[in-house]
């Protein structure tokens, strides 16, 4: 597991973090699951060659601002054009960020299963197939009509 820098003494960080691509209706093209302490600019540009590879139409896409120069500059060589989407910082209170709602509607469809919220999984690419499986879950359910049972209040 890799190491946060400290300036006294390095601490490991427990969890994973999750980082997703999605179409501009939510739906996942590509997910990376990696240790928590993986910072988002080097998880970016894997994640980005995995779907340059899966999807060579795609030309744009918007990301946060975790995501550098490092990131922009993989991408173009990629074909595609990065925007880094931020915050104005005129803006008081919650105001949510214009194309990265999306992605955050995805992550709280995805959380609504148990077993992702709980983080269960030992291995990050059995926590990946599990957020295919919940993202299969979440389309049947869109294209069927059905109400999402949620475990919350059982």
């Amino acid at each position: 597991m890799p190491l946060c820098r400290s300036r006294h003494k390095a601490k490991k960080i427990a969890g994973r973090k999750r980082s997703i691509v999605t179409d501009t209706l939510g739906l996942l093209l590509a997910v990376l699951v990696t240790a928590a302490g993986v910072s988002d600019s080097a998880a970016g540009l894997p994640l980005l060659t995995q779907v340059a590879a899966a999807q060579p139409t795609l030309t744009k896409a918007w990301a946060d601002s975790a995501y550098r120069t490092t990131v922009i500059d993989g991408a173009a060589s990629l074909g595609i054009d990065v925007e880094v989407v931020s915050r104005d910082p005129a803006a008081k209170g919650f105001t949510p960020l214009p194309r990265r709602w999306v992605a955050e509607r995805t992550f709280g469809s995805l959380m609504l299963h148990r077993r992702l919220t709980r983080d269960y999984e030992a291995r990050p690419d059995r926590s990946e197939a599990m957020i295919h499986i919940a993202m299969i879950d979440l389309m049947t359910r869109r294209l069927t009509g059905e109400n999402t049972p949620t475990w919350r209040g059982t």
